[in-house]
Order: structure tokens, then sequence, then C-alpha cells
């Protein structure tokens, strides 16, 4: 996929600045965050037959049962784990199409993504290597277990709903890192976890709606 849809009609810089109004009107106030929603192309993200409606704000499907999320949601979340301050290390649970892990490319000092279904993941690292995301690591691996090896983590994103947290995800939070995770077994909340040096404290943010979290890979 090359930026040949780059630059027309709605897929122009113009398209992309209505959807940071948007944004900005739904209440997202990180000015950070909107700056790199603004400079990546999300419709290199999603099929050619979908580019057009690729700066609303609605998730799409790009295959194998999975979505790219709405842009609000990808802008809440990464908001609620950025908290106004730099990130270090980010762990993502879902790499999917790859555009969350653009977002987060553009914030964080290395970003570690897994995701289990190896065709997604192949069209992911396509993308993140056309915007040249070189902090950007990828793995297909069972994302319910995270990555021990590479613990501990200054953010942990998880972007498919769980029923619980996973005990492997607590245990590679860094002291004072924040987890942004939907929880729920039939109406999903997202929720913000954040470990101080005693306890893991839980938020919940607002009612969301994903794909389940699955263990095992494809």
């Amino acid at each position: 996929m090359n930026y040949s849809r780059q630059g027309i009609g709605m897929t122009s810089q113009r398209t992309r600045e209505r959807m940071i109004s948007h944004l900005r009107e739904e209440g997202i106030l990180d000015e950070v965050v909107l700056s790199a929603m603004l400079e990546i192309p999300r419709h290199i993200f999603v099929d050619e037959a979908l580019s057009s409606r690729a700066y609303e704000n609605v998730s799409l499907p790009i295959g194998f049962g999975q979505t790219i999320s709405q842009p609000y949601i990808v802008a809440f979340m990464t908001e609620l784990l950025r908290s106004g301050s730099g990130l270090g290390r980010i762990l993502e649970i879902g790499t999917g199409c790859g555009y969350q892990t653009a977002v987060l490319s553009k914030m964080a000092q290395e970003v570690y993504s897994v995701e289990r279904i190896s065709p997604l993941l192949m069209k992911a690292r396509g993308h993140l290597r056309e915007l040249r995301a070189y902090n950007v690591k990828l793995k297909h691996a069972d994302g319910t277990l995270g990555l021990p090896e590479l613990a501990p983590f200054d953010g942990i994103l998880v972007t498919a709903g769980a029923t619980h947290v996973p005990q492997e995800l607590l245990q590679q939070m860094a002291v004072g890192g924040r987890m942004v995770i939907p929880l729920g077994a039939h109406e999903q909340i997202l929720t913000l976890i954040e470990r101080t040096p005693d306890e893991f404290r839980q938020t919940k943010m607002k009612a969301v709606k994903f794909v389940p979290l699955l263990g095992g890979t494809n």
C-alpha cells in the first residue's frame, strides 16, 4: 500500500483536520494526542473501498472479525494512558491494523505491540514500515500473557474487551504505570488501572464495545 490514496477527496489533509475539530468538540483536550492523529493518515490502515470513510467517527472492519476503533475511542484511550505526561515503554495488546500503534509511536519512547492473528500483524507491519515508525516492535503472540521478558511497562493499552484483568498484565506494570482496558462480561466499561507502591487502583470511565480479548494465536 502506498500514499497514492493520500491527499485527494475524503483522504485529504482538510478531511483529517475536520476529524480533529470533531474530537475537540467531543472533549479530547490533549494536544499531543490530537497532533499525532492529525499527522497519521488513517485511510492507509483500512481497505481502499472504505478509505472514503476513514475520517468518520466510526469503527470499520479490517478483516478476521476485527475492527479499527473509531477515532474518538483511540484518542480517549491514548489521552487516558498519557495523563498529560510523556510515555516511556508502552505495551499494546491487540495490534490490529496498526493505527492505534502508530498513534502511540508518536508520543512514546518504545512501543511493543502483540497481535494473535498473524495475517493482521503482517498488514500492520507494512503500514508501520510505511510510516517509518522505527520505535515500534511487533510480536505474534498471545496478548493475554503480555511480554514478561520486556517488563515493566510504563503503560499498557488493551484494545479488546476482557471479562477480567489478566494477572500477567498487572504484574508487568511499572509502579506509577497506567493500564487502559475495556472490562466486563456483558457491558464493557473502559477502565483505568493505576499501580501505586501498595495497590492497583481502578477507575471506571465509560461504556465501550470492543471485540473480545482471546488467548492463543492464529
